[in-house]
């Protein structure tokens, strides 16, 4: 099961350039979290605690809108969520629910402190992709923000964010 989920990290953006043993380190005191469908890893406005690497299953991405829960997207196998709980203290700023069963790897700020005190650089190229990543989001998110503010359909082609 070890290798499955180093390999599972290993093609994902966020973890892209972290040596094996730096990964196995990581996931040496990860757990993985199973949820049934239809419940929830997390709710919007809960403490958040932890990030989490989808192994099986698909999940909901959702934001409560005056009192309704509207779906901003759906990730599978082989995505994150919950990454800010990695890099600030506020609470959720989303909800997670199973659309199947799911299986999920549960990193904890405290697992990649314990690979910072293991080895610095590989922790520092962790964070930089951390920061790639949301950054890649803000770009989608602000790209989305501009397009509803100059009346665009939300199903318009997206621009290229690569460009800015």
């Amino acid at each position: 099961m070890k290798a499955v989920r180093l390999e599972l990290l290993q093609q994902m953006p966020l973890f892209g350039a972290i040596r094996d043993d730096a990964l196995a380190a990581l996931l040496e005191p990860a757990i993985e979290t199973c949820v049934e469908r239809g419940q929830y890893f997390f709710r919007e406005g809960e403490p958040a605690q932890a990030m989490y690497v989808l192994e099986s299953g698909r999940v909901s991405v959702l934001r409560l809108w005056q009192g309704h829960e509207l779906v901003l997207g759906t990730l599978g196998v082989g995505q994150c969520f919950g990454e800010m709980a990695l890099l600030d203290l506020a609470p959720r700023s989303a909800s997670v629910r199973a659309d199947v069963d799911c299986a999920a790897i549960e990193l904890r700020p405290e697992h990649l402190l314990a690979l910072f005190e293991r080895d610095a650089e590989q922790f520092a190229l962790i964070q930089m992709n951390l920061a790639r990543e949301m950054s890649r989001r803000l770009r989608i998110t602000d790209d989305l923000l501009f397009r509803a503010r100059m009346g665009e359909p939300a199903d318009a082609p997206p621009l290229d964010c690569r460009a800015a």
